[in-house]
This record gives C-alpha cells, sequence and structure tokens, in this order.
C-alpha cells in the first residue's frame, strides 16, 4: 500500500535562529498529519481521535535541514505494526514532490521525488477515557489500520 500524503504547512514561529525549521517543530509536525491522515483511513471519519488514542513513543532521524517557506511539506503516512492495542505509523517528511527534486532514500518507503528532511516513527496507543487506561482494538480498526500497512521505517542506524 502506498502512503497516504499529508500536506502540512509551516509556520513563522517553527524557525530557529538559524532559520531552519527547529528540531522541535518536527513533532506537531508528525501530530498535525496523524490528525489529518488518520480520518481518511476509517469510514466514520476521526474514529480513532474521537474515541481515545494516545502517543506511546516518538522516534525521530532527522536528515537535512529544512528552511522555513510559505509552501507546505509533505508528510508520508502509514502504519509499520500492529497489535493488541496498539499500532506504529511511520513517517518521510519531505518536500512535496516536484519534477526538479533529488529523493535520496525515499524510494526505501515509495517515494520517488522529494528532498527527506527526516524520517519517523511513533507507536499510538489506544485508550478508554471513560476506564482511564488501554483498550483493545476491535476487528474493524485493526482492518482499516491493516488496509495501511507498509515497510518498516528506513531508520539509517536500523539497516
Amino acid at each position: 500500500m502506498p502512503p497516504t500524503e499529508v500536506l502540512v504547512p509551516l509556520r513563522w514561529s517553527d524557525m530557529d535562529a538559524y532559520g531552519h525549521v527547529n528540531n522541535v517543530q518536527f513533532l506537531r509536525l508528525l501530530e498535525d498529519a496523524r490528525v489529518l491522515g488518520l480520518p481518511r483511513w476509517f469510514p466514520q471519519g476521526g474514529y480513532l481521535l474521537d474515541q481515545g488514542i494516545v502517543v506511546a513513543r516518538h522516534e525521530i532521524e532527522y536528515l537535512a535541514p529544512m528552511d522555513y517557506r510559505s509552501e507546505p511539506i509533505a508528510v508520508d503516512l502509514w502504519v509499520t505494526r500492529i497489535g493488541g492495542a496498539a499500532f506504529d505509523l511511520g513517517y518521510v517528511v519531505r518536500d512535496a514532490a516536484g519534477p526538479d527534486r533529488a529523493a535520496p532514500g525515499a524510494a526505501d518507503v515509495g517515494v520517488t521525488t522529494a528532498t527527506v528532511y527526516a524520517v519517523a516513527e511513533t507507536s499510538m496507543a489506544l485508550y478508554d477515557f471513560a476506564a482511564a487506561g488501554p483498550r483493545r482494538m476491535t476487528r474493524g480498526e485493526r482492518m482499516a489500520l491493516d488496509a495501511q500497512r507498509g515497510e518498516s521505517v528506513p531508520f539509517r542506524r536500523r539497516r
């Protein structure tokens, strides 16, 4: 399954003193991509967001500095692992594709043209707000997530 592409706008306040998007802001970019992308995978839209889901872990590998620009960046999003009450999401943070852009490392996850700034993975746990604890995944949730399953995130240290 090809990744889901989500276009995420940058904010002026994302910049650091060097004119780059600050590394801490990458977590916000990943969150924005999840909030925009997950509802596309479920017939009922923002189902998981409404039912309860929390971040359990993040891992980001920065590959290139990202300069601020007015155009949105692209975040490719897919499922890398599914468990009983949790799942992992993979990401490639890159320029939106264009005919004159190179793609170092992007082909590993099906992206053919872009400058790649980071690859990342987030572990998400399903959460029951009423019980204040984790909950098991339903069959329908598993099927929707399984339809988005792809390769592992191409972290350099894991190759």
